[in-house]
């Protein structure tokens, strides 16, 4: 299996499918590396310990993380799984966060604003850099400023994963606005 291949299939499982080979998750979502291992190979996936740890260290995003033993893994968010909720504190974002999507999404985002889908929170950007990249995976991308300050005056909780992105439950079409010409409206 190709680093990227190893890195997907433990995403998949960690945010999505853990019970498609056999895996429990905790409630933040700690699995056991040897557990993961073993029910990737039982389900004929070539996966070694070795692999795990290597997508923790490999990329250039931060989505998993060891425990401080080296014996469990989990992902840091995005999870859809009931078996997983990672309790996050809250804390004060800043002025503004930054969405990126892909163009054929903004009728819908206009009208509804961003929900989580099936993931348990939005996922937000400190960066227009960062949301570009974001928008790109899906197609062509688009960048919404979210006005965070406005929110969380007015009690929306916001979170800050380890991995530095920024988890909300919605943001209402009232709090986005689009950036032009690559900077913030």
């Amino acid at each position: 299996m190709t680093p990227e291949d190893a890195s997907k299939f433990i995403a998949y499982v960690l945010r999505h499918a853990p019970e498609s080979i056999g895996l429990r998750l905790d409630a933040e979502g700690w699995a056991d590396i040897d557990a993961l291992v073993s029910g990737a190979v039982a389900n004929g996936r070539s996966l070694a310990r070795a692999d795990v740890v290597g997508t923790v260290t490999s990329g250039e995003k931060t989505r998993y993380e060891l425990s401080d033993d080296g014996l469990r893994i989990r992902a840091l968010q995005g999870h859809s799984t009931p078996q997983v909720k990672r309790s996050f504190d809250a804390v004060e974002p800043p002025a503004r966060l930054f969405h990126g999507t892909a163009t054929r999404f903004l009728d819908a985002i206009r009208m509804q604003g961003l929900r989580p889908g099936a993931r348990q929170h939005v996922h937000l950007s400190a960066d227009v850099d960062t949301a570009v990249r974001v928008g790109q995976r899906h197609g062509r991308a688009h960048v919404l400023v979210v006005d965070a300050g406005r929110m969380h005056a007015l009690g929306h909780a916001f979170h800050l994963a380890e991995n530095g992105v920024w988890l909300t439950e919605v943001v209402l079409p009232e709090f986005l606005s689009e950036v032009t010409a690559g900077r913030p409206a």
